[in-house]
């Protein structure tokens, strides 16, 4: 058992038959009443976002999540095969399952695979990954100084906000939370 007021970002816990990840806490503590920690979870199960409020003081349950460097093989159809480093065991799952990680995951790459008692969750993406620009307009000359952005689809399709000085080829670091521009590798 864990208390809310230790909460951190990425802390799994286990709540209403779920399984959860803290994307953000605020601890609040209101001038009449009892202080309470304000909560938004990510359902591991199924990808979905739940804001929760706990009493300050109240005790979850903590999710032993155990996680496995996967290497992504391939897609074949709505089914994507990994691969253990070590046993060179294969699993496969199904789009649905990472139908948001499937934007930043390209072959070869490594991942964690993220198991509760035996039964898979998800892909544990890396905080940024490099992706390679497909698509974007060519930038302008002189239009740096005002710092817009122009849209950019990267080799998985993903499309992000780029600055203009970003041409086709360039390797882009992009942030896995939000799916933002980060820097050019």
């Amino acid at each position: 058992m864990i208390s809310v007021n230790d909460f951190k970002t990425g802390l799994t816990i286990e709540v209403d038959n779920g399984i959860w990840q803290v994307v953000d806490f605020q601890h609040v503590k209101p001038g009449k009443g009892a202080a309470f920690v304000r909560s938004k979870l990510r359902n591991l199960r199924n990808g979905s976002i739940q804001e929760k409020t706990f009493r300050a003081g109240e005790k979850v349950s903590k999710a032993h999540i155990e996680n496995r460097k996967m290497q992504y093989l391939y897609a074949s159809g709505d089914v994507h095969t990994f691969m253990d480093n070590t046993s060179f065991e294969q699993l496969e799952l199904q789009s649905a399952q990472i139908e948001y990680e499937l934007k930043f995951l390209k072959e070869n790459m490594e991942v964690s695979i993220m198991t509760f008692q035996g039964e898979t969750l998800g892909v544990d993406l890396p905080n940024n990954v490099e992706l390679k620009v497909t698509e974007t307009e060519p930038g302008i000359k002189g239009d740096t100084a005002s710092g817009g952005t122009k849209p950019a689809t990267v080799e998985t399709g993903l499309i992000v906000q780029v600055p203009f000085f970003v041409n086709e080829g360039d390797v882009l670091v992009i942030n896995t939370s939000d799916g933002k521009y980060v820097s050019r590798a």
